[in-house]
Formats: structure tokens, C-alpha cells, sequence
């Protein structure tokens, strides 16, 4: 049954327009011109190798064009290109004012703008996105045209409606406050017809989640006409086009695709509360290259991978990783930088030293604390006036002589929360100034208008304390460009003497870590934040000068360009084996995934492996039990009437050596395949083995003595009772601790402390300690499946009974030893020159084996065709009736440890 967020992608990737409400996709300047308005159907399943789009036969001869792969704006230069995807482009667009056509200019300040100065010269650059301002209908073609030949823009035009349910109710009513940690606790929304809001408030909205995924294949739909699949980088920006990789990836699915998220992400416990929390996981897990500013955000991204989706992270040579259905996921922490050129264009311009000189004289005598903040409900600005209060009455001493100046930037969003932090805001200055004011000073100085950089720049040369005191934030360049300003530029001399510099941030915000030279606080702390405050401009000369040399130093190492160069080298390492290996688009809506194979695995064909079972004289057969003869998601693991009947067939020719090589009990599995007397058993990976039903058990191991059971339980037992939701499997040869019930983090943190306390307890034990998934290991050293098929086929070729083909089946990892073992047998002489040799895995993974089948049904199947065409001995009666106890589904022991949980590699 599929979810209803599901079926609502399906009705938007069909066209169904319904859930937007009327006139969703008409009216307003914004409505896009019919020819590129109708969406195309998205197919539901693909499992055939290949480039998607040239698979794809659901398509029709009017969207010919769009499903091309090949761009149809080729690039003007050869070899790379990357396309830039936002919500907004980096140009500003105005009419002029006769009307009469438009003008367009770089945005200087835009951050899209700033990193081409990191991108290599050869690599061109092109970007997508929507447009700040309302173009009409009738102008949309003359400005899409003038945009692409100048400015290298592709604009998306998005309907009013939708924009207004995408930008608005979604992506800041939903996505902005939640990844600022904030909750939706109360009920109450605001009808449709209402302003839109920054805040937390009202239950989640549906209809703006389909408006947000329609919004999202707009921009893919842009991304279609200008790309170049085998050529061209993406790199998308930001949470409001998080669902754009899927689209990506199941059109392409060899692209080269970046992702940066420019806000904070939140903690598994909040983000969780999002009930498309894992459609937007997996949407972002189609990239090869995720970027966070800093390791907490990174940290809580793959916190969420692990608990909604069981995949854990690996780090390797110092680059973090997901192993996600074969391909890694790279994940990226780099903070973003300021644009040296462009603050140092603006310290050199001539308005700038005289409005310098004249706040020198406006604050002369005055300790200049300046705040520059975004007017929103994260930035902390009443907590900051709350503590410069706290500091004047705690310190006389700078009555009349600490001004505090607060730049607000005009409010970007509406709603009652910023209304009403608006209101406590100017409550405070007015309180403030009426308590400590005098003749002449005013300790606060608000600034809610429009200022010019030219502007912002003096107040920050004049400055003596920067103070951010965001309770979140993502990035905040504003102690970064205060640094800069007051190291000043070759040709000004406003300061004087040694630079320095001194910053109180909070500890939320994505520079702090950046910043070790500054004073950090929780803003919450109101008393914390005036000592701060207090000590940052009573610290002495010297110690502003060595604080500010430290924070320049960084600064200007790690600018804008340096940033997105480091992406850039980052992402083409990530991607440097596309077209290496072979892909597969497999899933439905969300959980489309691109799953990449080895070139070589192929899977197994029927009639080839039949004709080789047929020509052979002498074969070595091995199958695993759980997740290959029984589905993993059965509830009775006893096998069934038919695989007893197969497997007996098989054992019926004196040519077949059939054994089943399981991680299982030995009393277990005798019981299960008591009926078939010719069936040879490895049980508990090989420790255990026997040749037929009436021979005796075998160990396969020189090392018989069990005694550091005796020292690893006790241990094992601590860590039981300590870690909740975990058992430990008690086996005859091994021990095995499970904690996939457990807390996933803690679970993990405890699993890693097990390891090392059980290594170091059984260092002078003939014993392997080893951790897999979900579980902690305790066996004989020498033990595998890959082992005991080696000890086979060589015990076959001392009888006589070389085997000139061998057929080995399985579905997790403790079978990828098998796999690997088995391709080797022929160099080592264990098995005929000419041997037809079929590793087998159970699923679309990446594996050792050469071949795969999809599932249990499958190698049924294929197992029933062998036994179709077995001959078997004269006088051999098959035996068609099973003892009462092969078949009972009355007791159903615990999984093997390993198939259970390692089935599928890297994904859930």
C-alpha cells in the first residue's frame, strides 16, 4: 500500500494539479506559457541497466525534446560544465521605466555570484533559477532568451499560486523553522488568504508539501533543456530544492550531482518530526556530494540517516562517506566565506572615508558595540539588548561612554511571532535609553532601515566589539566581514596602529567554531552575555591585536573562493568512477535509488547455467539457508515442501555434491532437512560439518576448546544489561552479540566499546573478535563459508570427484567469503581448467559474485530448472514423503546473525 505522500508525487509527476486548489496553475505575472506547463509521467519501476531516459517508454512524441539526453544549449566550451541550481538567480531584473523591455545587472552581494571566482577557468558556468520580480506571460520568452545569451541564466518561472505554497507556506512556514529547531506545538494556522508566515505555526500542510515537490520538477524540468549529461556538474543550493536530486537522478542516472545546504540541519529528534522526513533523506541521498558548514549539521544529517534509515557512515583518509546501494555518498563541512574582492572595492571607495570621519565624531569618546542581524525571530537581537542592559547596571563604568548599535535589516517574512518580537525589541531601546540615557547619549542606537554597504562597512571600522548573538543560525558572515573592515585596506588610514578587533558570538551559529579567538556565549544566558560583553571591550590592546591577526589570518584563507573550489575538487573525486560502473534505477517515487554495480555483474541466465549443469560430470553446489531458499521477511523460517523436493532431486544424481552452508545451528538445520539423507550440512559457517544425514558431525577446526566462552560472556552479559534491546545468540561455536533493537547511536557506541573490551580480553585466544551489522562477533579463528567450500571441493578431489562446476548461492556478507574463495579455486588446481563456476548473490548489490538473482523466488526457480534437468541414478527413490518435523513450523529459531541484518549493503 503506498503512503499518501507517495501517491501525491505520482499525481504531481502525472500533471494532477487538483491538490493545489484552483487556479493553481493559472493567473498572475507569474504563470508559465503553455508549452512547457504540462508535467511528464515519471515511470514506476526501472530494473534494467542503463540510461534512464532512453528507457523510459511511457513518454510521448510531445515531450520528445525535454527527455533528450543531449542538451539542447550545448556548451560554448569544450569539457566540463556546472550548472548552479537555487531558488533565486544571482541577477536583478527591472523594467524600464518607459515600459518598454528590461534591464538586468549582476547582484553583487548574491553568494552564487561570489563562487565563480573558486570554479577553474575552463569550466563554465551556468545557473537556474526563479526570478525576484513578476515577469509577465508575454515577456517571459524575450527575457528567458536575454538571460541565457548574457548572463548564462536559465530563469523557471513558477505560477503564483504555487510559488506562494512552495516558498511561502512550505519552505519557511515548514522547512526554515524546523531546521532551525523550532516546532509547530500550536494547532492554529493562517487561512490560505493570509499573510504568509516565518514562523512555526499551524500542523503540517500537506498541499504545500505537493506544491513544494511540483515547485521542485519545475526547476528539474529547467535543469532538462540546458543539460549535458555526460559533460555538465549540478550543484543545488540549499533546503528549497532538497526533492530536485530525485528528479535528477531518475532522468540521469550517471549525473554529477552537489548538494550544499546553506541552513543549519537539525538533531534527529527534531527533524524527525517532519512527516516527509525520509522522502527528503533519500532525495538528498541521490547526490554524490552533500555539504554542511559545520560538523554538528553534518552530524545530525547522518544521525537521521542511521535511525529513519539504518545506514551508517564511514570515514576513510580523512573523507566522511554513506555506502548507499553501492555508491558513496560523500559529505562535505565547509564553512562558506566572504568575497575579498568585493569588500575590498568597497573599502577603497571615496564615500566611505567621510562617513567614517563622521561617526568618529558622532561616537567620539564612545566604546562602539555593533550588532548587524536579519530582523527575524532566530537572531537573537531582544536577548542582545537584554545583556547590554544587564552590563550597564552590573558596570557603571561605561554609563555615557558604551553605545550599542544595533542595524536591522527590513524583516524578509510577516507573522505574528516576528510582530511581536518587533514589539519587544523596540520596548527594550526605549527602556534602555530612558534608564541610562543622558544629555547627548543614547546607549542604544536602532537602525531599522535600508544601509547601504558603503555604510554598513564604517560602522564596522569603527567598532570596537562585534556582537552576534543569533539562537540559530546557519552560516552569519557578519563577523567575518567586521574582521576584514577593521584590518582595513591598503589605501585607508582611518585605523590607525595596530589592527584589532574583538567578537562576542553565539555558540549557535555556524562560524563560531571557525572563530577561536572570539568570545563565545549562550545568548540565552543573559548574565553570561554582559560579562562577555563587559570583557570583550575591557581586554587590553595586545590582546585584541593577537585575537584579530589569528581571526584574519583564517579569514582570508577561507574566503568564498576557496569554499566552492574545494567543493568542486570534492565533487569530481566523488564522482570519478560514473562512468566506470554500471547503474541501476530501481524504486518508486522517493525511494528511487540508483543502485552501482561492477560492470562484470551480470545476472545469472537460465538456460546458460543449465547448459552448463547438463555438460558437467562432476558438481559442487552450495546454498545458503536464510534470504536465499526462505525470504528474509518470512515468519516461519522452516522450508518449504518444494525446496525439500528440489533439493532432494539434486541429491538424487551421484554426479551433485549438494551442500547447505548456513550460519545456523547444526540441531536446527538437521532437524529442518532431516528428509533429505544426501544432503551434506555446514552449519555455524563451516565450524560444524557432515557429508550426509547418517554421518557424524565434523568440526572443521584444529581448535576445540570452548573455554573463552567462559571469559567473553560475562562481558557480553555487562553490556546486555547496560544497552538496552540487546540479546546475545549463544551458539556451540560462537557468540554473538546483537543491538539492532538498541538506541541506533548508543547501540553503536556500545558495540565499538564491546569490540575493544573483548580484543583486549581474548588477545591469547585462538579467536577472531568481529563487528558487522547490528552485531559483535565472537568465533574459532579459521572460520568462514569461504573455508569450508575450500575444504569441500578439495576433499571432492581427493575422491576422485573433481568438480568441473560450482554453483554457490547467497545474500549477505558472510557469503562474500565463499564468493571470493570460490573464484580462486581454479588457479589453486582445486577444480577442473575448464570449470564452470556461477557465484551467486541474492539481490542487487554490490557483491563478489560474478551473477545475481532478485530474490528467493528467483533462485527457486532456477534451482527447480537444475532439478528438471537431473538424471537420476537407477533404483533412486526420490523421497516424496518428509518427516512430520522437516516441515512443522513449530519452533523458529533466531536468525542467522549476519543474514538478518547484512542482506542489503549500505541502504535500507
Amino acid at each position: 500500500m503506498m503512503s499518501r505522500s507517495y501517491t501525491n508525487l505520482l499525481d504531481l509527476a502525472e500533471g494532477n494539479f487538483a491538490a493545489l486548489g484552483p487556479g493553481a496553475g493559472g493567473g498572475g505575472g507569474g504563470r508559465r506559457r503553455s508549452g512547457s506547463f504540462g508535467l511528464k509521467r515519471m515511470s514506476r519501476v526501472m530494473t534494467v541497466p542503463g540510461t534512464l531516459s532512453e528507457l523510459d517508454g511511457e513518454e510521448d512524441s510531445e515531450h520528445a525534446a525535454t527527455n533528450s539526453v543531449a542538451s539542447d544549449v550545448p556548451s560554448s566550451v569544450a569539457g566540463d560544465r556546472i550548472i548552479v541550481v537555487s531558488n533565486q538567480l544571482p541577477v536583478v531584473a527591472r523594467r524600464r521605466p518607459d515600459g518598454r523591455g528590461w534591464s538586468f545587472s549582476w547582484d553583487d552581494d548574491s553568494l552564487l555570484l561570489q563562487l565563480r571566482d573558486g570554479i577553474p577557468d575552463e569550466m563554465e558556468v551556468l545557473f537556474v533559477g526563479s526570478l525576484r520580480t513578476d515577469v509577465p506571460v508575454a515577456d517571459q520568452d524575450e527575457v528567458s532568451q536575454a538571460l541565457l545569451d548574457r548572463f548564462r541564466c536559465a530563469p523557471v518561472f513558477l505560477p503564483d499560486p504555487l510559488n506562494e505554497r512552495f516558498y511561502h507556506r512550505f519552505c519557511k512556514r515548514h522547512l526554515w523553522p524546523l531546521f532551525h529547531y523550532m516546532l509547530p506545538f500550536s494547532s492554529a494556522s493562517p487561512s490560505p488568504s493570509s499573510s504568509s508566515s516565518s514562523s512555526g505555526s499551524g500542523r503540517f500542510d500537506r498541499g504545500a508539501w505537493e506544491a513544494y515537490v511540483l515547485a521542485n520538477k519545475f526547476f528539474f524540468e529547467k535543469v532538462v533543456e540546458v543539460i549535458n549529461p555526460e559533460d555538465d556538474y549540478v550543484w543545488v543550493h540549499d533546503y528549497h530544492l532538497m526533492a530536485l536530486p530525485t528528479f535528477l537522478r531518475r532522468r540521469f542516472n550517471r549525473l554529477r550531482i552537489g548538494f550544499f545546504l546553506h541552513s543549519p540541519f537539525p538533531s534527529s529528534e527534531i527533524y524527525r518530526t517532519l512527516p516527509v522526513r525520509e522522502e527528503i533523506l533519500k532525495a538528498l541521498l541521490n547526490c554524490d556530494l552533500i555539504g554542511f558548514h559545520t560538523f554538528d549539521y553534518a552530524r545530525h544529517f547522518l544521525s537521521c540517516c542511521s535511525r529513519m534509515l539504518g545506514i551508517e557512515y564511514q570515514s576513510k583518509r580523512g573523507y566522511i562517506g554513506l555506502d548507499y546501494f553501492g555508491r558513496t555518498v560523500g559529505i562535505k563541512i565547509m564553512p562558506v566565506g566572504v568575497h575579498m574582492g568585493q569588500l575590498q572595492t568597497v573599502l577603497s571607495l571615496p564615500d566611505r572615508e567621510w562617513r567614517v570621519s563622521e561617526l568618529q565624531q558622532q561616537f567620539e569618546g564612545k566604546t562602539v558595540l555593533l550588532g548587524v542581524d536579519d530582523m527575524d525571530i532566530f537572531k537573537g537581537i531582544n536577548l542582545k539588548l537584554l545583556a547590554f542592559e544587564n552590563m550597564l547596571t552590573t558596570h557603571p563604568k561605561w554609563h555615557g561612554r558604551a553605545v550599542l548599535v544595533q542595524i536591522a535589516n527590513p524583516a524578509r517574512g510577516k507573522g505574528k511571532d516576528l510582530e511581536a518580537i518587533q514589539a519587544e525589541i523596540h520596548e527594550s531601546c526605549k527602556r534602555i535609553n530612558g534608564e541610562f540615557g543622558q544629555s547627548g547619549y543614547n546607549p542604544v542606537v536602532f537602525i531599522d532601515r535600508d544601509v547601504s554597504s558603503v555604510e554598513k562597512i564604517a560602522y564596522y571600522t569603527i567598532a570596537e566589539c562585534v556582537v552576534v548573538t543569533a539562537v540559530r543560525d546557519g552560516m552569519n558572515l557578519t563577523p567575518y566581514e567586521y574582521i576584514v573592515c577593521r584590518q582595513g585596506s591598503d589605501s585607508t588610514s582611518e585605523v590607525n596602529g595596530p589592527k584589532k578587533s574583538m567578537l562576542v558570538v553565539s555558540e549557535f551559529i555556524g562560524c563560531s567554531p571557525s572563530l577561536s579567538g572570539a568570545i563565545r556565549v549562550n545568548p540565552w544566558n543573559i548574565e553570561a552575555t554582559a560579562e562577555a560583553l563587559n570583557e570583550a571591550i575591557s581586554m587590553s590592546e595586545q590582546e585584541k591585536q593577537l585575537r584579530h591577526e589569528k581571526h584574519y589570518r583564517y579569514v582570508i584563507t577561507h574566503d568564498v573562493a576557496y569554499w566552492s573550489k574545494s567543493f568542486i575538487q570534492d565533487l569530481e573525486r566523488a564522482c570519478k568512477d560514473h562512468f566506470r560502473r554500471t547503474c541501476w534505477g530501481i524504486g518508486l517515487g522517493f525511494g528511487f535509488r540508483v543502485v552501482a554495480l561492477d560492470p562484470h555483474f551480470t545476472k545469472l541466465n537460465m538456460d546458460s547455467i543449465v547448459m552448463a549443469y547438463e555438460r558437467s560430470e562432476s558438481r559442487a553446489i552450495f546454498l545458503d539457508y536464510d534470504g536465499t531458499l526462505v525470504p528474509q521477511t518470512s515468519i516461519s523460517r522452516t522450508p518449504s515442501a518444494e525446496v525439500l523436493r528440489i533439493i532432494n532431486t539434486l541429491c538424487s544424481d551421484r554426479r551433485n555434491k549438494v551442500f547447505l552452508v548456513s550460519g545456523r545451528r547444526r540441531d536446527k538445520l538437521g532437524e529442518w532437512f532431516y528428509s533429505c539423507p544426501e544432503l551434506g550440512i555446514a552449519a555455524e559457517h563451516g565450524y560444524f560439518l557432515r557429508w550426509t544425514r547418517d554421518e557424524e558431525w565434523q568440526t572443521c577446526t584444529q581448535a576445540s576448546d570452548c573455554g573463552w566462552m567462559e571469559m567473553a560472556k560475562p562481558v557480553m552479559n555487562l553490556y546486555t544489561e547496560a544497552t538496552d534491546g540487546s540479546y546475545i545468540d549463544p551458539k556451540e561455536s560462537a557468540l554473538v552479540w546483537h543491538h539492532q533493537d538498541a538506541d541506533p547511536g548508543f547501540g553503536s557506541s556500545q558495540a565499538k566499546e564491546l569490540l575493544d573490551h573483548l580484543e583486549s580480553v581474548l588477545a591469547n585466544e585462538p579467536v577472531s573478535v568481529k563487528s558487522g551489522q547490528f552485531i559483535v562477533e565472537v568465533k574459532p579463528q579459521g572460520v568462514s563459508k569461504g573455508v569450508v567450500a575450500e575444504k569441500i571441493l578439495v576433499s571432492m578431489k581427493e575422491r576422485g570427484k573433481q568438480a568441473d562446476f560450482v554453483l554457490c548461492i547467497g545474500d549477505d556478507r558472510s557469503d562474500e567469503d565463499m564468493f571470493e574463495n570460490i573464484a580462486d579455486t581454479i588457479k589453486k588446481g582445486m577444480v577442473a581448467p575448464d570449470t564452470s563456476l556461477f557465484a551467486c548473490t541474492v539481490g542487487q548489490k554490490p557483491s563478489k559474485a560474478k551473477f545475481y538473482l532478485d530474490d528467493t523466488f528467483e533462485v527457486v526457480t532456477m534451482l527447480s530448472a537444475l532439478a528438471d534437468a537431473t538424471e537420476p541414478e537407477p533404483g533412486t527413490e526420490l523421497a516424496n514423503e518428509f518427516d512430520e518435523l522437516a516441515v512443522s513450523d513449530s519452533s523458529v529459531d533466531i536468525y542467522d546473525e549476519q543474514t538478518s541484518s547484512d542482506r542489503l549493503v549500505g541502504g535500507a
